[in-house]
């Protein structure tokens, strides 16, 4: 009887651990949506892949557009970032229903700034390293909304956008 109480409290005790997690080891998550920038307005679309119960290791694309008046001419400036970011999810450690998830992590990522002939500011292709902190709620088991803060790419100020367990 004993042994069965045991077998039984030890599959409680793994069932509620690993329901906490917001990514399961091995799943994958789609994020897509729009940043927020001091010029022009970044998309990103990006996937995050669980590679232990509360890190995910994640790719993303960004672009970004604006016009810029400078010196009486105006220019139209592209930028596009890929990164890649590392992040800890705090949903076991907390004790957070998996319909939340909370996160914070690094990023590290090279975006390209094409600018027209003629121009003459200061714009260059460059490697970001950056922080991001942030969260999604899931309306249902595979979509959510997010939203995050920090920066070090193509966003200067943070993200908003859907997401999508796959």
């Amino acid at each position: 009887m004993k042994k069965i109480i045991l077998s039984l409290s030890l599959i409680l005790i793994t069932t509620l651990a690993f329901s906490q997690s917001a990514l399961y080891r091995g799943s994958n998550q789609l994020n897509f949506g729009i940043g927020l920038s001091d010029s022009g307005i970044p998309l990103y679309i990006g996937i995050d892949h669980s590679i232990l119960t509360d890190l995910t290791l994640g790719a993303e694309l960004s672009y970004r557009g604006y016009n810029e008046n400078w010196q009486n001419d105006y220019y139209n400036h592209n930028i596009i970032g890929i990164s890649g970011n590392l992040n800890y999810h705090f949903n076991t450690l907390f004790g957070i229903l998996p319909r939340w998830d909370l996160y914070a992590g690094a990023n590290l990522g090279f975006y390209v700034w094409t600018s027209p002939d003629g121009y003459t500011g200061n714009h260059s292709s460059n490697l970001g390293l950056g922080a991001q902190v942030g969260g999604r709620y899931y309306f249902s088991n595979s979509f959510g909304v997010n939203i995050e803060f920090g920066g070090g790419n193509a966003f200067t100020g943070g993200k908003i956008g859907l997401s999508f367990r796959l």
